[in-house]
Order: C-alpha cells, then sequence, then structure tokens
C-alpha cells in the first residue's frame, strides 16, 4: 500500500448526500477481484450517458478535475452496500483523499485499509472547502496527515481528528498483509520453535 503523508492537490467538488456504494461503483462491475481498472466505472450511471458516452455535466469529466486526488462530498458518503469494491474504484481514479461532514462506517473502514485518508470535517468547513473546489484547477488544496490538517488555498487551516493507529497505518503504507509482515521476524521464529517441538502432529505425504 501505498504511504500517505502530504498531498496537494486539485479537490473536485460533489454536493450530493447519501451518495452510495452502488453510485460509486454500480453492482454490475463486481464480478472482479481485482482492484485495478475499477476506475474506469467510477461513478459510471453518472458519468456516462445511456449511449455510451461521458456526460460533459458530470464533475470529473470536467477538464480541470479529470485529475483531482481530492473528492469534496456531502454528508453520509459510502452508505449502501459493504463493497469493497468502491474504495478500489476511487483509488484507481486516483482519489486518494475524501472530505465530507460524515461517512458510512464500512465504507469509511475500508478506505483505511485500502490507502485512502477519509477526513471528517464540519458542515461549514465542507461547504468552504466546496467553494475553493469549484475554483478548478487553480484551487490546490494541502492535505497534511501527520499534522492532521487542511490548508485551503487562501491560507486557511482546518485541522481534523483520526484513529492513531489508522494513521500509524497510512503514514507508513501498512495494509493488514505489510502489519503482519512487520512480525516477519516472531513469526518465522515462533514456526521454527513449532516445527522442532516433537509431540507438534507431523503430515506425512503420500
Amino acid at each position: 500500500m501505498e504511504k500517505f503523508d502530504i498531498l496537494e492537490a486539485v479537490a473536485a467538488p460533489l454536493p450530493m448526500a447519501n451518495v452510495d456504494t452502488d453510485k460509486i461503483i454500480p453492482a454490475r462491475f463486481l464480478k472482479t477481484i481485482r482492484r485495478s481498472g475499477l476506475g474506469a466505472h467510477l461513478f459510471e450511471d453518472l458519468r456516462y450517458q445511456v449511449d455510451g458516452k461521458e456526460n460533459p455535466d458530470f464533475i470529473l469529466n470536467k477538464p480541470q478535475y479529470r485529475n483531482a486526488k481530492i473528492l469534496i462530498a456531502g454528508r453520509n458518503f459510502g452508505c449502501g452496500s459493504s463493497r469493497e469494491h468502491a474504495p478500489w474504484a476511487l483509488l484507481d481514479f486516483g482519489i486518494k483523499c475524501l472530505i465530507a461532514p460524515s461517512f458510512a462506517d464500512i465504507f469509511f473502514n475500508n478506505c483505511f485499509k485500502n490507502g485512502i485518508l477519509p477526513v471528517t470535517l464540519t458542515e461549514i468547513e465542507c461547504k468552504a472547502l466546496m467553494t475553493d473546489a469549484e475554483s478548478g484547477s487553480n484551487a490546490r488544496i494541502i492535505v497534511d496527515l501527520k499534522a492532521q490538517a487542511i490548508s485551503r488555498p487562501d491560507g486557511t487551516v482546518y485541522t481534523f481528528e483520526i484513529d492513531t493507529f489508522r494513521k500509524r497505518c497510512l503514514l507508513g503504507g501498512l495494509d493488514d498483509i505489510g502489519l503482519t509482515l512487520e512480525h516477519g521476524v516472531a513469526i518465522t521464529e515462533y514456526e521454527a520453535k513449532s516445527y522442532a517441538d516433537p509431540w507438534r502432529p507431523r503430515i506425512e505425504l503420500i
């Protein structure tokens, strides 16, 4: 998992509340267990018209937001089913940070496990950032995880709370496998001692 420290990037405004995981990645694209390629179908039913052409009115189709790495959203973002494909699709598209007044719990947890930083701010703060984001590519927002701060283009700084363990995982780029590998030496030593135990059951290959 890629480390997250300081992110300075264009933010895309998505002023919609209760954006569920089916809007983020429709169920018909959940047949894969691969994390790559899902970005092409992020917000599929909003990004594309019935004929398959891009919807020019959708925010991520506008030139100034095609490379956005931050998404400013409305409350209760990520509600609905608990599909992990939702953060996969966001990350594959390039979104590394989500800012909203609130998130659905399971989606919130899945973001951390996949290297996305979800930040909860007040409605007023989110509205101000939304206004900044509407300025397009000229409005770059700085997200500093170590300092737990978000800087607006005018210099205003908003601080946010984050669980200490989750913060360490993002800063170190540690997913569940990475956390396990941190104890690799101890695991190897345990396995060696366990195998040397004469009372350990042996599996004989026939």
